[in-house]
């Protein structure tokens, strides 16, 4: 990895970090997954520390390097939080330069122009407006439920709800969902600034209690499809665990609340302690309904079997919040995955917060963080 200060610009060579982070078989995984994570959190980092950045060598050594029009929008949203300035932001430019501002309070959008995630804006865009003078709304275009990222079902019903421990609160309305390849979705969020974000602790798995969610259809779906997946996932679970009680809604969407055709399942498990993990699928031409919804049920289980507090998903989500709170944060997961590994790499990189990873068994794993304890210079 190769980092130095270059007249006040801290230097990332994003490629070179992928490389020095992986301690896996499974390279091109590793590659494939993280170019566009070590752009949104050293740019969201640089927004909130006001530490210039410039990163290079972006996505080096894929087949069609450099920054996708998906990376490119969470710069520029990022870039139009702080009233920052943006170098080299351009499809398929191998290295940008990031100058912070400052974050304000007000009202932004983020549009993908395509189906790309609105879920990967908001992740990188929510931290910042924690910091803001005041109340943020930001409007969000693209694909709400979309391959390779969160479901925007999932960011309201497990990633809320945990940010709200460490003090970082939102509140978001799914006014039109987008599938791929068209897009068309729209989120609106409402970010509520904070003094500072509190450690966590969550390490205390408890008993899982209660399974609700939501399966959808829309466009020339009938309603029986998500009948299936609703079905399939609490029948999949409902097997371990027969004490749970158990509902998913199903939803036919409307022309109004969606664009084109999709359909999907988000199945969310709530424990005794409090703890929220979930499974989600998508649908897929030529996969059954009832497979999708048994995928979803399986992926919960597994959360379930290795016994943290966090799924899969959540773990790289709150490795920001954890470097940016006060005091020491402690959170039992599974398996570290690769995602979590690079968004460590990348706060300790920018924040110098201090990590501790724990590996309690194959399948757990403590992640522990004595955070900087950033304030609100506003509040």
């Amino acid at each position: 990895m190769r980092m130095r200060l270059y007249k006040g610009i801290r230097e990332i060579d994003s490629f070179a970090m992928r490389k020095q982070t992986e301690n896996v078989s499974n390279t091109q995984e590793f590659l494939f997954h993280n170019g566009g994570q070590i752009l949104r959190n050293c740019a969201t980092l640089s927004c909130l520390l006001n530490k210039p950045i410039r990163v290079s060598k972006i996505r080096a050594g894929r087949s069609n390097p450099g920054l996708r029009p998906q990376h490119l929008t969470g710069l520029q949203l990022i870039r139009d939080i702080c009233n920052g300035k943006l170098e080299g932001g351009v499809v398929s430019s191998s290295e940008i330069t990031f100058i912070p501002g400052k974050v304000k309070a007000g009202s932004y959008t983020g549009d993908t122009k395509t189906a790309g995630s609105i879920c990967l804006l908001m992740q990188a865009a929510l931290p910042c407006f924690i910091y803001a003078d005041g109340e943020v709304t930001l409007r969000l275009l693209g694909g709400t439920n979309a391959d390779m990222a969160p479901q925007i079902d999932y960011a309201l019903m497990v990633f809320r709800p945990f940010a709200a421990k460490f003090g970082m609160n939102f509140t978001g309305s799914i006014l039109r969902r987008g599938f791929y390849p068209k897009g068309g979705g729209e989120v609106q969020v409402k970010v509520f600034p904070s003094k500072c974000l509190n450690a966590v602790d969550a390490t205390d798995r408890g008993q899982l209690t209660r399974v609700t969610g939501q399966a959808f259809v829309a466009g020339v779906l009938p309603i029986k499809v998500a009948r299936a997946m609703s079905h399939s996932a609490q029948d999949v679970v409902r097997n371990l665990y027969p004490d749970a009680s158990m509902h998913i809604d199903v939803k036919q969407e409307t022309s109004a609340s969606a664009f084109g055709t999709g359909t999907g399942i988000t199945i969310v498990g709530e424990t005794s302690t409090g703890c929220i993990l979930a499974g989600s699928g998508l649908g897929k031409r030529g996969v059954p309904a009832e497979k999708v919804g048994e995928d979803a049920g399986e992926m919960l289980l597994n959360s379930l079997d290795h016994g943290g507090c966090v799924d899969d998903f959540l773990q790289d989500q709150i490795i920001i919040l954890m470097a940016l709170a006060k005091g020491k944060s402690r959170v039992l997961c599974g398996p570290m995955s690769l995602h979590t590994q690079t968004a460590i790499h990348v706060a300790q990189l920018m924040t110098e917060a201090k990590f501790e990873v724990k590996e309690l068994s194959k399948t757990s794993t403590l992640i522990e963080c004595e955070g900087i304890g950033l304030v609100n210079p506003y509040l």
